[in-house]
């Protein structure tokens, strides 16, 4: 079903960088990290690499089929600038994410869209 809505206001100006990891890829390393990891140091997990706000939601939109417009309402707070981990010591343990973001936002869009089919969650 095609959404009516016209346009969606997200706070900020969408210029902060972000980086997301898709659950499937957390988990993963979790695993592995249990099974390989032995030292006090901590260990971040994550890509390492980030997006700014204003291309995910331009990503999310041009997956989604979103065809309204994207308001950015700048008086509202952009938060921290920049949250990007170092991912180097999961990488020397030879782990690395295997879902893009796109690929990941277009699994979760698809898997919201049947639970709403079902019932599970709404609109």
């Amino acid at each position: 079903k095609k959404s009516s809505v016209s346009s969606v206001d997200l706070w900020g100006t969408g210029k902060p960088r972000r980086e997301f990891l898709h659950v499937d890829d957390l988990a993963n390393a979790i695993v592995l990290v249990s099974e390989q990891y032995d030292s006090s140091l901590h260990l971040n997990i994550g890509t390492g690499e980030d997006v700014t706000i204003f291309e995910l939601a331009e990503l999310v939109a041009r997956i989604s089929g979103f065809e309204g417009e994207i308001v950015w309402d700048s008086k509202q707070p952009d938060g921290t600038s920049r949250k990007v981990l170092d991912v180097s010591r999961i990488k020397a343990m030879g782990w690395k994410p295997s879902i893009k973001l796109d690929d990941g936002i277009a699994s979760t869009i698809e898997w919201y869209k049947k639970a709403v089919e079902k019932g599970e969650v709404r609109l």
